[in-house]
């Protein structure tokens, strides 16, 4: 049996291990593009959407990393900040 092709936000929660809450304000932020469908309105995100919402976070934390790098340096201004 194929995947679905839309998969309602308690799927998305439980493949992102977050609230379906969350996915709700994801969705109305925009930040993961969806459809309202039927007469109540229920909310849809599509697969590929969700997989081109999941590379887009893999690459801005490929961007925060390369611009913050982790070494001694940042153990020592984490350890600071932590303790203050």
């Amino acid at each position: 049996m194929p995947a679905p092709r839309f998969l309602q936000l308690s799927d998305v929660a439980e493949v992102l291990n977050i609230s379906a809450n969350q996915v709700y304000a994801l969705v109305r932020r925009g930040d993961i593009p969806a459809v309202k469908i039927g007469g109540r309105g229920q909310w849809r995100v599509e697969s590929s959407e969700l997989e081109k919402y999941i590379e887009r976070l893999y690459t801005e934390t490929k961007q925060f990393i390369d611009t913050h790098p982790f070494g001694e340096d940042a153990d020592v201004s984490e350890d600071a900040n932590s303790a203050g």
